[in-house]
């Protein structure tokens, strides 16, 4: 009987569609759709009622019409009933918790970055303190992503942390901590890192970004009234709200050009954006980091300034994401999130990705994308991201410091070297020393980590094993090679120290400074801020790379 009450809404559709002539279709685009939705509640009828055992017709929907939008972008999604909430929980600031983060080693859960002004801040939590309990429940061998599940909640309600706090007398603390709104700092860092050059980091697009880069130049400029030029940093921005991307812009264009236009299958939805009100400064050269997590809205403010010759964009080619969606009630209490339209740019081109792979735009060669001009005339491409103007290498880690930082090592010895420290580091001046101190620590913990190839080389060496005839003849070459990688690793160490020093110093910045912190830090050893400031003093070639070539 259940089967039967359940196709029923589907035996309707097929006896009113078989009902209904294909002659009455003059349109071939509405033929083809209901033939193919007969066709697809057929299948559907048949395996539901034939197909070996049962299924769950709720699960076998949700399968096919995510394999449906799955082939057009990876932003067109089906949100089912039990995925609203948690949806809507993931999507509003409002639930953010307690305003940390937290980090896992060896089954223990630690505080890792609380937020300045936070709830966690307020009570007294810091990075490196071990999280015990929550709500009585313990932590120990949970996931962080179980542990945010379990703080999580609407603001003003309460939570209960156990700690351990990291001080000398290891003092374990139960806190009551009120979950509020919690503000990440959408420009956590703005200042000089050069005389006369100005550097603004935007982490992201929400409410009042564009407030906030405005304050930031107004203070800057206050500072010095002879500024000669500005780093607007958006790496690792992936974008957020449209209206703070034409309001930013809008700082360094003039009044009423037109900047972005959204246009779709519906043209009476399309829409023409434009600049407003008085700009900040319209001559101030600016170079615009990006690299490739830089997405949507960091994107429009790139292409914009790039299309109008307003800014310099260096770095790798951004994410390219130039979609719009929409939410739409299909039923049921479920949703379906569709791109409804594309961003144009003042060029005419589209900053999205036209071919994917495993939900990622793919890199698609400068040949086959689309050319345009800028104001001046030069040359840009459309089809996959923000192409810069002076290309950077991509900065990486190396496997060694990878590994220190993945399995929380430099965490941990951070978290030893504060608690030695009797007063406060002064940021300005702190450089780390202690670098043969960290490598003692980091060998009394057993660290070991493998490089690419090397799992190949162990799987190879269990066969020979097995193998009495190949085992005689290379076994001793290939524990030579064994040796020489672990001497190698050995000395990586020493190769990489600057780099990891690097990641040292910002570490313990953030225990002082916060996020602010961490990023001033940063910007020391920031080889792309430092070949930004170079091309901003050097004015020449500034203005010769906004020329038309």
């Amino acid at each position: 009987m259940l089967k039967k009450y359940i196709l029923k809404p589907w035996v309707l559709l097929i006896v009113g569609l078989s009902c209904i002539s294909a002659t009455v279709y003059t349109n071939d685009r509405l033929f083809e759709i209901a033939k193919n939705l007969e066709l697809f509640a057929n299948v559907f009828r048949e395996v539901n009622t034939n197909y070996v055992d049962e299924v769950d017709p709720g699960t076998l929907m949700k399968i096919g019409i995510d394999a449906m939008l799955n082939s057009l972008d990876p932003y067109t999604n089906y949100i089912s009933e039990s995925q609203v909430q948690s949806y809507r929980i993931s999507d509003d600031d409002r639930f953010q918790g307690i305003g940390t983060s937290f980090m896992p080693i060896d089954g223990k859960i630690f505080i890792a970055a609380p937020l300045s002004g936070g709830p966690a801040h307020e009570a007294g939590l810091r990075a490196g303190d071990e999280l015990l309990n929550v709500n009585g429940v313990a932590v120990k061998g949970k996931t962080v992503d179980e542990i945010n599940a379990i703080v999580r909640g609407a603001p003003g309600t309460e939570v209960n942390v156990t700690v351990q706090k990291h001080t000398t007398d290891a003092k374990i603390e139960e806190l009551r901590i009120k979950r509020d709104e919690v503000n990440i700092s959408n420009v956590p860092y703005s200042g000089f890192v050069d005389n006369g050059y100005g550097y603004i980091n935007l982490t992201t697009f929400t409410e009042n970004s564009s407030v906030n880069i405005a304050k930031a130049l107004k203070k800057l400029k206050d500072e010095d009234e002879q500024m000669k030029g500005l780093v607007i940093d958006l790496r690792h921005n992936g974008g957020g709200l449209l209206r703070e991307a034409i309001a930013i812009c809008s700082l360094f264009l003039p009044k009423g050009e037109e900047i972005v236009n959204t246009k779709g299958k519906q043209k009476e939805k399309d829409y023409a954006y434009k600049t407003m009100g008085t700009p900040e400064d319209l001559d101030m050269p600016i170079v615009v980091l990006v690299d490739d997590k830089s997405a949507s809205a960091s994107e429009i403010v790139a292409g914009v300034l790039q299309d109008m010759d307003r800014a310099v964009i260096m770095g790798q080619r951004s994410y390219g994401k130039g979609l719009v969606q929409n939410f739409y009630e299909v039923g049921y209490n479920s949703r379906v999130k569709v791109t409804i339209s594309k961003y144009y740019i003042p060029s005419g081109r589209c900053i999205q990705g036209v071919e994917y792979a495993n939900g990622e735009p793919m890199n698609i060669p400068d040949s086959k994308r689309s050319k345009f001009k800028t104001r001046n005339g030069r040359i840009v491409l459309d089809g996959g991201g923000i192409t810069p103007d002076v290309k950077l290498p991509k900065a990486t880690l190396s496997p060694v410091t990878l590994a220190l930082l993945q399995k929380g090592l430099i965490f941990e010895y951070c978290n030893n070297f504060i608690k030695k420290q009797k007063d406060s580091l002064d940021l300005d001046k702190f450089t780390f020393t202690e670098f043969d101190d960290f490598i003692n620590f980091v060998k009394k913990n057993n660290f070991k980590y493998t490089i690419d190839g090397e799992a190949q080389l162990d799987s190879l060496m269990s066969v020979t094993a097995s193998n009495d005839a190949l085992a005689g003849n290379i076994k001793s070459e290939m524990n030579n090679i064994k040796n020489k990688i672990e001497s190698y690793k050995q000395q990586e160490m020493l190769s990489h120290k600057q780099e990891i020093i690097h990641e040292l110093e910002k570490e313990i910045a953030s225990r002082y400074g916060f996020q602010k912190g961490r990023t001033k830090m940063n910007l020391k050893r920031d080889e792309e801020v430092v070949s930004a400031i170079n091309l901003l003093k050097n004015n020449g070639e500034y203005k010769s790379l906004l020329k038309q070539k």
